[in-house]
């Protein structure tokens, strides 16, 4: 995605713009529902994959993607451990006197960070504050590939939709899945372009419940209505939480070292729910890349010195 003009209609999208770059965008207006830890993974798997990523994170308040990424960068050079890390961009939100000139400001701020990764970067992976605002509107309308994490509950489905109280049925759609709706609409206005958007199903029990069967079968009807797909994300698991003070993922090497414990079963269904969620995006993922992985891959196996984050990225 190019953006070349700050001029944006009313749904945020920016007139004129070309596409170069694959942008990701995780965002739910709920909070709690996974997207810091989807958004990483995302980006460990690409940037595993060879590809070259930069990450944009535009909750400004709690900037969890931030400290994520800021935490890997420390523990690769403490731990010696080779770690991969994006370009990271942190936009901040406008305080000025009107509501014009904070958007303006804004606009400004995302774009550049979007224009400096375009022509270098193969994906653009952005994290989402868990309110409306128009940065998160921005971010919807520029997303070639939509993530929204969804906890398995009727409380989240309510983000999606309403149902009625007996039948579970869907009665009628949220203010967030008009915020999708639009803003898709809109790009395929401005641009002829088609968002992907995917909802992923978090925290799922090992057990099948009458609840989880009733979520299910409303998100099956939701997407036919909505137009988006149903993918399998992950699952209740301690190790996601253990990760985030290292920056750690579940597809770095797990070991007594980075883990302070032998990694279990639970560990290796982790790497392979996510390696599920990967393959359920669809991207495209190029063999320059994956060549460009394996020659890293091959250069980390015979270093034996610690890297530092420019070095790590570098191609």
């Amino acid at each position: 995605m190019r953006i070349v003009s700050p001029i944006v209609n009313g749904s945020g999208v920016a007139s004129g713009s070309t596409r170069s770059v694959h942008v990701i965008v995780l965002a739910n207006e709920k909070g709690g529902s996974g997207k810091t830890t989807t958004a990483m993974h995302v980006i460990a798997a690409l940037l595993k994959a060879g590809q070259k990523v930069a990450a944009i994170d535009v909750d400004s308040r709690q900037k969890s993607l931030t400290h994520y990424v800021a935490n890997r960068r420390v523990w690769a050079k403490r731990s010696g451990v080779p770690l991969e890390l994006p370009d990271l961009h942190t936009i901040e939100r406008a305080n000025g006197k009107s509501v014009d000139q904070n958007e303006s400001a804004e606009f400004a701020t995302f774009a550049a960070a979007v224009n400096a990764v375009e022509t270098s970067h193969d994906f653009v992976v952005v994290d989402t504050p868990a309110n409306d605002s128009y940065l998160m509107r921005l971010a919807h309308a520029m997303a070639d590939t939509l993530i929204t994490p969804l906890n398995d509950s009727f409380v989240d489905f309510d983000v999606l939709a309403s149902i009625d109280p007996e039948s579970y049925e869907v009665t009628g759609t949220s203010h967030y899945a008009e915020v999708v709706r639009d803003a898709r609409r809109q790009r395929r206005i401005v641009e002829e372009g088609e968002t992907d958007w995917i909802v992923m199903r978090n925290r799922v029990g090992q057990f099948e419940t009458r609840n989880g069967r009733n979520v299910a079968d409303g998100l099956i009807d939701l997407s036919r209505r909505l137009s988006f797909r149903l993918s399998d994300g992950f699952s209740e698991r301690v190790i996601y939480r253990e990760l985030f003070p290292r920056g750690l993922t579940v597809l770095d090497e797990l070991n007594e070292k980075t883990l302070g414990a032998k990694p279990n079963l639970s560990h290796l269904a982790a790497r392979q729910e996510v390696r599920n969620l990967i393959d359920s995006l669809r991207l495209p993922i190029d063999e320059r890349g994956r060549r460009r992985a394996a020659a890293r891959a091959e250069w980390f196996r015979s270093s034996n010195r610690p890297l530092d984050g420019a070095e790590i990225i570098a191609e």
